[in-house]
C-alpha cells in the first residue's frame, strides 16, 4: 500500500511540477528600476540566500515575489545538492523549504522559514 501511495504522489509531482515552473516563468516580471535604485537594492539584499526545492509551490511563491520586487536572491537547491541540504540542516535546524538565510555585515546569520514571513521581509527590504 505504501508503494502505491508513493507512486501516486510521484505522478502528481510529475504533472504539477512543470505547471508550477510555467507559472513562475509567466508571472515573474522585473520592475523597471533605474541603475542607482537597482544597485541600492542589490546592496541591501546581497547577504540573502534562498534554500529551496525547484518545484515546491511555496518556493515558487517566494521566487516570483522576489523577482517582481527586483530582488536577486542567491538560490541553493536543498533537494538535489547534498551540501546545501547539510548547510540548511546545520544552520536552520531542519530541512524545510523555503528558508531564507540572512547574513549580516558582521557575518551573523539568521534563518527564516515560512513563505509568508519571507515575502513580508523581502517587501520591507524593497520599500525601505
Amino acid at each position: 500500500m505504501r508503494a502505491v501511495i508513493r507512486v501516486f504522489f510521484k505522478g502528481i509531482r510529475l504533472v504539477v511540477g512543470p505547471m508550477l515552473l510555467a507559472y513562475e516563468a509567466l508571472a515573474s516580471r522585473r520592475p523597471k528600476l533605474d541603475q542607482p535604485q537597482q544597485e541600492a537594492l542589490n546592496d541591501k539584499t546581497k547577504g540573502l540566500t534562498l534554500y529551496q526545492f525547484k518545484t515546491c509551490p511555496f518556493c515558487v511563491k517566494v521566487r516570483v515575489r522576489a523577482t517582481r520586487l527586483g530582488i536577486q536572491l542567491n538560490k541553493r537547491d536543498a533537494q538535489h545538492d547534498s551540501q546545501a541540504r547539510e548547510e540548511l540542516l546545520a544552520g536552520g535546524g531542519e530541512v524545510k523549504v523555503p528558508c531564507l538565510r540572512i547574513e549580516g555585515e558582521k557575518g551573523e546569520k539568521q534563518w527564516m522559514y515560512e513563505s509568508d514571513a519571507i515575502v513580508s521581509y523581502l517587501e520591507q527590504l524593497a520599500t525601505s
